[in-house]
């Protein structure tokens, strides 16, 4: 089994410098898990790592792809999973780093059979069959091999209907049979994942301030520079907080005072989100940074490791 070190947390909490200490202790290298981290030229409104601050510490999943790109959770964790190969072909420690939660889950659940194997030939014929014979005819066929799909699904639902037909010919199992002997935690990684927190008012004033920084830094100049680039509000890149809000106030919608508003109060609700994401994993050891100085929290998560490398 193979060890995977996860740092997480809200918004703004201060997950990177804390995560370069434990690489530096660790002999590690950092896997971002920021879905906006992701995007080329988008590094101010991403509170994106520079290479002058990585310390020598190699960061994998940033910059990877320009913001007139789509990306999902699957794109991510085929990277990812290559990210953690390569890390640990070299003997180096993987980490984990970054608050979104779904593409962290992508990793350390096994979602198993359903969500990834596929039979394009047989699908094709399925799509066939259903322009030759009608969608009802296809449905019929899972009267035989799936009546639980055959009830819960409608004819015109094609799509769910033929990925029934799928599961059942690629593993001789109905879609039910396959979740419900499906163990979500049985991963081929030794997870140690940890969590920081802090008091909401203290967490919500430190991402206050962090959206005054990024004006200072010029959030306003990097997304003007994105518009004249091409780059526009239908791309799911640019519908990110602080990206979103300023292109209204470029367009004239808003004020740039409003604008500041909505990316405070939108990464605030962000914050609140990921907590309660996080909240539904009980793996997950949680971390009051603002009861820790940062030097103590690296040496708590490295002294528990160790102690789970001594139990295990």
């Amino acid at each position: 089994m193979k060890d995977i070190l996860i740092l997480s947390g809200p918004t703004g909490i201060g997950k990177t410098e804390i995560s370069l200490k434990l690489a530096k202790a660790l002999n590690g290298e950092v896997i971002s898990a920021d879905s906006m981290q992701i995007y080329k030229y988008m590094n101010i409104g991403s509170a994106k790592i520079q290479p002058e601050e990585m310390n020598g510490i190699k960061h994998h999943l940033i910059d990877v792809i320009s913001p007139n790109e789509e990306f999902s959770v699957a794109k991510f964790k085929v990277l990812a999973e290559n990210a953690l190969e390569d890390i640990i072909s070299r003997g180096k420690y993987p980490i984990l780093v970054g608050g979104t939660g779904l593409y962290i889950s992508s990793l350390i659940f096994n979602y198993g059979f359903t969500g990834t194997y596929k039979d394009m030939e047989y699908r094709n014929y399925l799509e066939m069959l259903a322009e030759e014979k009608g969608k009802v005819f296809v449905h019929d066929l899972l009267k035989d091999v799936d009546a639980s799909s055959y009830q819960k699904l409608y004819p015109n639902d094609l799509k769910r209907v033929i990925r029934a037909l799928e599961v059942y010919k690629l593993s001789g199992k109905t879609i039910g049979e396959l979740n419900e002997n499906q163990n979500i935690y049985d991963i081929p990684y030794n997870i140690n994942y940890y969590v920081l927190n802090m008091d909401r008012e203290e967490l919500y004033d430190k991402i206050n301030k962090r959206v005054d920084q990024m004006l200072e830094q010029g959030l306003v100049e990097e997304v003007v520079n994105l518009k004249e680039k091409g780059y526009n509000s239908n791309m799911q890149s640019m519908k990110g907080i602080g990206y979103k809000e300023i292109l209204y106030y470029l367009d004239n919608k808003i004020s740039l005072d409003e604008a500041i508003e909505m990316i405070k109060q939108g990464s605030r609700n962000y914050a609140k989100r990921q907590l309660t994401w996080f909240r539904k994993d009980n793996r997950i050891k949680w971390i009051q940074k603002d009861k820790m100085k940062d030097e103590d929290i690296v040496s708590f998560i490295l002294e528990d490791i160790k102690n789970y490398k001594i139990i295990k």
